[in-house]
């Protein structure tokens, strides 16, 4: 999944592709890459980051994805979105996933619009909202509790007749200290249990910034050491930046994982 921010202020990439022409080249050169899935949003949600209306996000959204929809016909698109009206309008527009950073928490209306639209929908963990996420999140049992988050919302939203796929994803970075996150990537296989295809987003964040003492335009090398363990754990989609660097990092993974012992 390659990520494409349509915003000024992501904590990364913010406001280095604000055109649509420049937003769609990105696209097509992460398709090109291996992307097969392009992740876009148009609200930051890096921590403290400041708030738009729900009509700032559809205005910047909606352009661009009937454009990138036109372009890339075969490509999937995910729309990053907590907002159940953005949602909709995004699969009318043609959106093939809603990838939900709070997992339903911040929208009340979120699930009953997932469930009337039959759409993948991608649940993410998030402790907080992103502008109080890294404010001393308190976990007692980190793993547990991301788990026993997905264990009811899952079963929330089938029980609303919710039967497109689920996706969770455990929201590195999202209401999570450095321990935290590793402690989450170490029980990475335990979201297995779930049944659900399982999402990780690492790129360039600060759990790798802080133990390397690197910044996030330096953090290339650690994301893609922590994108292989994520996979060696059962991660089944890598969201990233770096397109090209995570295809090598998924064909190497699969050569090892499937050849056999002398």
């Amino acid at each position: 999944m390659g990520i494409l921010n349509f915003t000024p202020d992501s904590f990364y990439d913010g406001g280095k592709f604000d055109k649509i022409s420049s937003a769609i080249a990105h696209c097509c050169k992460m398709a090109e890459q291996g992307a097969s899935i392009i992740d876009i949003g148009a609200v930051s949600t890096r921590p403290f980051a400041g708030e738009i209306t729900a009509e700032t996000e559809w205005q910047r959204l909606s352009d661009l994805l009937t454009k990138l929809r036109n372009t890339l016909p075969e490509i999937i698109i995910s729309v990053d979105t907590y907002r159940a009206s953005v949602a909709e309008k995004a699969a009318n527009s043609g959106a093939d996933i809603i990838n939900d950073i709070a997992g339903g928490q911040s929208d009340q209306a979120m699930f009953a619009t997932i469930t009337r639209l039959q759409i993948p929908y991608i649940m993410m963990h998030m402790q907080g909202t992103p502008q109080t996420m890294q404010q001393n999140p308190q976990y007692e049992n980190v793993v547990e509790e991301v788990l026993s988050f997905f264990r009811q919302n899952i079963k929330r939203l089938k029980q609303m007749g919710h039967n497109a796929p689920i996706i969770i994803d455990p929201g590195f970075g999202f209401g999570k200290t450095v321990e935290h996150n590793y402690q989450l990537l170490k029980s990475l296989d335990r979201l297995k249990e779930l049944n659900c295809p399982v999402l990780t987003g690492v790129s360039r964040k600060s759990m790798i910034n802080k133990v390397l003492g690197t910044t996030p335009d330096r953090a290339l090398n650690g994301t893609t050491v922590i994108n292989t363990i994520a996979l060696l754990k059962g991660a089944d989609i890598l969201r990233v930046h770096d397109v090209a660097e995570a295809a090598e990092v998924v064909k190497l993974v699969q050569i090892f994982q499937n050849t056999r012992k002398p």
